[in-house]
């Protein structure tokens, strides 16, 4: 079996410790405290995260969408292709080394998608951005840690509390879709989202398309 091959590694900002990049073979892998964050294989909900949200807003006039978290490109790549010509997709990406991986060692996985007209990067925290403007965007898709569980950043947290979803909430324009990936389901997020005013639907997903773990996506419209 081919040996995992350590690419890179870097300081995750504020307490998130060691994020590593490897790969072996076709397969690449990012790491976390030891713990596998992502893998290039098993990217089937993320790509879920932008196929139900971005056709729904992809008719919209200029629509403008936020995507927190670049990953491995997989969801921004996924976004572009139900967006069309006059779309503009925005990535908050915190660790500077993830958009440096994305533009270099992950760049074919999922298209390219950094190199696309439409995106415009911006390596900052997501909650900063979110914050910046109201009534901005017609989604915000948060594919940010673990999901509301944070795994890199105690920051992270502070975007799944009632105030983090009450800024989301007010950047969504009228009808916007907030729309967040997690490992695992959480009943307590649920319910605050729906405190918050939102209606949601929970949908769960596969990590592989049609097998794999299964993820859960919250998708929470303003009503």
């Amino acid at each position: 079996m081919n040996p995992w091959i350590l690419l890179d590694q870097v300081e995750v900002p504020g307490d998130g410790g060691a994020m590593k990049l490897y790969q072996r073979a076709f397969e690449f892998s990012i790491s976390v405290k030891n713990e596998e964050l992502m893998n290039s294989r098993m990217h089937g909900s993320e790509d879920a995260l932008a196929e139900l949200v971005c056709p729904r807003v992809a008719d919209r006039k200029n629509p403008r969408v936020l995507i927190g978290g670049l990953g491995m490109g997989f969801t921004l790549g996924a976004a572009l292709a139900h967006l069309g010509d006059t779309a503009e997709v925005i990535v908050a990406e915190l660790v500077p080394a993830v958009v440096e991986w994305n533009r270099t060692h992950l760049a074919d996985l999922a298209g390219r998608p950094l190199e696309d007209p439409r995106t415009i990067v911006r390596e900052a925290d997501v909650g900063a951005v979110i914050r910046e403007q109201p009534a901005t965007y017609d989604a915000i898709l948060l594919d940010v840690d673990n999901g509301p569980d944070g795994l890199t950043h105690a920051g992270n947290d502070r975007l799944y509390t009632h105030n983090g979803l009450a800024a989301a909430k007010a950047a969504l324009k009228p009808a916007g879709i907030l729309a967040v990936w997690s490992a695992e389901p959480d009943q307590g997020f649920s319910k605050r989202l729906r405190g918050t005013g939102f209606k949601t639907e929970e949908i769960t997903v596969r990590a592989r398309k049609t097998k794999g773990r299964r993820h859960t996506i919250w998708l929470a419209s303003k009503k």
